[in-house]
């Protein structure tokens, strides 16, 4: 096997963007931080030498280890024994493995006993994990949950919860219910107030939660009584150490099999109160599954990148009419069109990795000090940015990772169907990621916002604006015209006024910012490095044209009132 850092220029690159030097340094403090902790980076230099190791350190243990377990994971999967979750042998070597090198609490603060490295690089190594098995990815990438326990919790919780998850315990988000999927206002386990014992009390069923019987449960809970909406419900820590909460069963699920998903029941279970009541979905859980959506930007980007080389390697090494199969247009158009979607899904992911990483930051320091103006002017501005690309990305990114998964089968034709070649389990594993953390529908629910108010043509004019090598200028063009083809679709469906229609063109509409977007992310990242993304960058643009005209086509030629056609099914 190979180190999963190595061997992938790519991440290299974007570990380096240019933002870097500004999230270093509002995440070291200026560095003061380098005489209390030895380990802790006296300069950027110092800063990007150590996650350049740990990255390293990472792909290391995900290719030598992690990738050589994941079709022995996926055969044997997870079991339940008096109602406790036992996982694949190889899960535990990935977990103990991760844990040895100190991989788990990337992101959090020194004092923690974490590393305090950017989101960037925790995301950089989600990507890894998911390139060698979706499923575990889960779990290890559920450590992210403490962030949120960092954020909302008080001293007292994160001094209790946050070392633990540093040292190896496993993280879950108890959010579903058998009756309260994509709408988490009717969650209704109850959460009730036991005074005798100065602590909260839970009771009631949780189903699909991943990785459900992990250390450390966030718990989403209806603490006011006679509530039925989501102003009464509240965040909760539960650690399985206190009982109280038991697996029914595991999921059989079509894929991410080494990933446990399960139903939970509470009865009587101990927990703490996270943050204020009330909060628990208008506040807490909104960041924590923004987050999680940019986690799941990271496993199918990671997918994507495991279906592409599977499907070159296949299509250099199989023969038919006498040469290799690559060499037949039909062929090698997908496969590079499968690298063009991948290089557009990571450039997204790290693009807007980057734009919550200042945002989180400047929060932070927020609660430590008064931001000055300029600060503040910062803040709002990566907070907008990172609110419009997370849905965005997780829309993208997910929709090509199964998109690229199922040209990966077919480029290997019938072999492809057959559990010879790993390219069905990356099928597989990647359906769940344009459904979980919330649908595709619901990320253009969040993403249409932003194409109405002009957040997407304001970034799109702005990249615009950059200064790139001369030899970029026809591509630069290209999409020029492309936004001045999205700034005429916008106003064209939304001075309609009518909100279902609206809502019909949603998903049209944000895809055409997606295109562009994209477009010009990759053309910065061909500027920075031609031989790795130029070609990406001029086969994604004449993909991501095409799809635009087409999308102009359907918008321009639709009449309004047959709307009424589309509901008569």
């Amino acid at each position: 096997m190979s180190n999963f850092y190595l061997d992938n220029p790519s991440l290299r690159h974007h570990l380096h963007h240019p933002l870097m030097r500004r999230i270093v340094e509002l995440k070291e403090r200026n560095y003061t931080e380098a005489e209390q902790y030895d380990y802790a980076p006296f300069d950027f230099e110092d800063a990007m030498d150590s996650y350049e190791k740990v990255m390293e350190i990472a792909g290391d243990v995900i290719g030598e280890i992690v990738a050589p377990n994941a079709e022995e994971v996926d055969h044997t999967g997870p079991s339940v024994v008096n109602n406790r979750v036992l996982y694949a042998p190889g899960t535990v070597e990935n977990l103990k493995a991760t844990t040895q090198a100190g991989l788990m609490g990337l992101s959090m603060p020194r004092r923690y006993n974490g590393l305090n490295f950017p989101m960037v690089t925790f995301i950089m190594a989600s990507d890894m994990a998911a390139r060698a098995d979706a499923g575990f990815c889960n779990l290890w990438a559920l450590q992210d949950c403490a962030e949120t326990l960092y954020e909302f919790g008080d001293e007292a919780q994160r001094q209790q919860f946050i070392p633990r998850v540093c040292a190896g315990a496993t993280m879950s988000m108890d959010l579903t219910e058998p009756d309260a999927g994509s709408d988490l206002q009717a969650v209704m386990l109850r959460a009730t107030y036991d005074e005798a014992n100065d602590c909260w009390r839970l009771n009631g069923v949780k189903r699909f939660i991943t990785n459900g019987d992990s250390d450390i449960h966030l718990v989403l809970a209806r603490s006011e009584e006679g509530t039925k909406d989501g102003r009464g419900l509240s965040m909760l820590i539960y650690d399985k150490r206190d009982g109280g909460v038991n697996v029914r069963r595991i999921e059989n699920k079509m894929g991410i099999k080494g990933s446990p998903t399960c139903e939970l029941t509470y009865k009587n279970a101990k927990a703490q109160l996270c943050g204020s009541r009330r909060l628990g979905l208008i506040k807490y859980v909104m960041s924590l599954m923004n987050g999680a959506r940019l986690g799941i930007m990271a496993q199918a980007t990671g997918l994507s990148d495991a279906a592409y080389r599977e499907a070159i390697a296949y299509a250099r090494d199989r023969k038919q009419f006498g040469k290799a199969i690559i060499e037949f247009p039909a062929v090698y158009e997908m496969i590079s069109t499968i690298k063009a979607k991948l290089d557009a899904s990571r450039t997204i992911l790290y693009e807007t990795s980057r734009f919550v990483d200042i945002y989180k930051i400047l929060e932070d320091i927020e609660r430590e000090r008064k931001l000055d103006e300029t600060e503040k002017a910062e803040l709002k501005k990566y907070k907008k940015l990172a609110d419009a690309f997370t849905p965005l990305g997780k829309a993208m990114n997910t929709e090509y990772a199964n998109q690229n998964t199922y040209d990966c089968i077919q480029i290997h034709g019938g072999s492809g169907f057959m559990k010879d070649y790993p390219c069905e389990r990356y099928y597989r594993d990647a359906r769940i990621t344009n459904i979980y953390e919330g649908t595709t529908q619901l990320q253009v629910v969040a993403a249409i916002r932003h194409v109405l108010t002009g957040t997407y043509l304001s970034q799109m004019k702005a990249y615009q604006e950059e200064q790139l090598n001369p030899e970029l200028d026809g591509l630069k063009i290209r999409l020029a015209r492309l936004v001045e083809i999205y700034e005429q679709l916008v106003p064209k469906v939304a001075d309609t006024k009518d909100n279902e229609y609206i809502d019909f063109q949603a998903r049209r509409l944000v895809e055409s910012a997606g295109h562009i977007i994209l477009g010009y992310l990759l053309l910065s990242d061909a500027d920075r490095n031609p031989e790795l993304f130029k070609r990406s960058a001029e086969v994604y643009i004449n993909y991501g044209e095409a799809e635009v005209r087409k999308i102009r086509d359907f918008i321009e030629g639709f009449n309004i009132e047959n709307l009424g056609y589309y509901k008569q099914v």
